[in-house]
């Protein structure tokens, strides 16, 4: 029997409903397809840096080290600066332990209802660089307070990370439809967009089968709207990545079904798994958050741990469950519960029979 041991960060917020709910589902899982999840939970939070200063122990890295893999709610709380939190905890343990491979899945659930008409088809991966580019620390002020006060942030290429991240999404690309778009702005940021069209240009030549375009991330975000039925896989730098992620979600429902995965792809280190959207104080403690981008970022967990069967098994449940549209939280039109929809989740996977709300 395969055992896993999963670090658990709930973090703040509603990531304190909605992983405790995931983790129910999990269980029920691991008992169905004989394999065991061990669970160490860890208080890293915003609420902990607003109490001791800081988002995590100086010793926060190694207590996650040794993990199959980490489960992290979400982080942000009022008083605390969102670059606190990101810098304090998501970007340390990003760079920390190489995930360099920021994995989003953007895909229309039967029975979720998209803002827009005629979508079509929708179901595309974004492969977002996770490790360098424009989320740099390098720069700073400058004559601070003076009239001529100066600001300066540098982003970094490396031939190796953006290297490693078209490899990575050509190769998924050839594991789906071999169908790969490039995010760039090269027209506009002379020196590091033309350098990753170079390189996307360079590794496609190793992947002849592969259907390559390019788009700048202008009309990008607009195809992104009006034609998201083209795209299959998008490989995007860091900042353009996290843009992408968020409106590609939005076009098929919302981010409370959006699911995030920063991926080691060597299994050298431990990956993370989070859902995209964020400690959502307003709703925290009411119970009516929306754990299906949860229940989806812990089948993409199960999936990078070799649980394959397993993960199969939550998203056609998923699916079960958005089709018949009985029982579903407020932002998809419902009137459930977390708790609620985690129930009919689990007896989906258990029996696949509905109860009524």
């Amino acid at each position: 029997m395969n055992k896993y041991e999963i670090a658990v960060v709930p973090g703040d917020g509603i990531g304190n409903e909605v992983i405790p709910e995931s983790i129910k589902v999990l269980d029920v899982l691991a008992a169905k397809f004989g394999f065991q999840l061990a669970y160490k939970n860890f208080d890293y939070s915003c609420k902990n840096f607003a109490k001791d200063g800081k988002m995590m122990p100086d010793d926060g890295l190694e207590r996650l080290r040794d993990s199959d893999s980490i489960f992290l709610g979400a982080v942000g709380y009022p008083g605390v600066p969102d670059h606190i939190s990101l810098w304090g905890l998501l970007i340390p343990i990003r760079r920390a332990f190489e995930q360099y491979i920021n994995l989003r899945p953007v895909r229309l659930l039967k029975g979720i209802e998209s803002p827009l008409k005629n979508i079509g088809n929708v179901d595309y991966m974004i492969v977002r660089e996770n490790s360098e580019g424009e989320y740099s620390d390098i720069g700073g002020r400058y004559n601070v307070g003076k009239p001529d006060e100066m600001v300066k942030q540098e982003t970094i290429f490396t031939k190796k990370g953006v290297d490693r991240v078209m490899k990575y999404a050509f190769e998924l690309a050839q594991k789906r439809k071999n169908k790969l778009t490039s995010a760039t702005k090269s027209n506009g940021i002379i020196h590091s967009m033309t350098y990753w069209d170079e390189r996307f240009k360079d590794i496609g030549t190793h992947y002849p089968n592969v259907e390559t375009a390019q788009f700048h991330i202008d009309i990008l975000c607009a195809h992104f709207v009006q034609h998201p039925d083209w795209f299959d896989v998008v490989v995007a730098s860091n900042l353009f990545g996290d843009i992408l992620s968020d409106l590609g979600p939005a076009v098929v429902g919302g981010i409370g079904i959006a699911a995030g995965g920063n991926i080691n792809p060597e299994k050298k280190y431990p990956s993370m798994f989070e859902p995209v959207h964020g400690s959502a104080p307003d709703i925290a403690g009411k119970n009516i958050a929306n754990p299906i981008a949860c229940f989806w970022t812990g089948a993409m967990m199960l999936e990078h741990l070799g649980e394959i069967e397993a993960s199969k098994e939550l998203m056609q449940a998923i699916e079960t469950l958005t089709s018949s549209r009985k029982v579903l939280t407020r932002d998809l039109g419902g009137k459930a519960s977390t708790t609620e929809v985690t129930h009919e989740l689990i007896k989906i996977i258990k029996t696949n029979s509905f109860f009524q709300i």
